[in-house]
This record gives structure tokens, C-alpha cells and sequence, in this order.
């Protein structure tokens, strides 16, 4: 993955930890993941809704 091996990566993550904490991760988390979704609707060509309609009728 991009060079990186899990020496580094566990090397940021604590790098990470210490800089936002713990309390704050989360938040984070949810930010990119919401960041990373909006992204593939974009590039997936998807008009607003659309995938959000079929996760509403999947839940009831």
C-alpha cells in the first residue's frame, strides 16, 4: 500500500493519537468516510439521493 508497511503505519496512528487523542478519532473517522463516499458518488456519476434511496428501503 503506496510503500508503506505496518511499522509506519502504527507509527502515525500513534502520531495521530497524540496530536487529535482518542475523544476525537471518531469524528475523524466519520469526516473521511462521509468525504471518501461523497467522492465516489462523484466519480461514479450518481445524482444526489440516488444511493441513499435504496439503503431507505433496504432498512425497513
Amino acid at each position: 500500500m503506496f510503500g508503506i508497511g505496518m511499522t509506519e503505519m502504527i507509527i502515525i496512528l500513534v502520531i495521530v493519537l497524540i496530536i487529535f487523542g482518542a475523544g476525537k478519532l471518531p469524528d475523524i473517522g466519520k469526516g473521511l468516510g462521509q468525504g471518501i463516499k461523497n467522492f465516489k458518488k462523484a466519480v461514479g456519476g450518481q445524482e444526489d439521493g440516488e444511493q441513499d434511496d435504496k439503503k431507505e428501503i433496504k432498512d425497513k
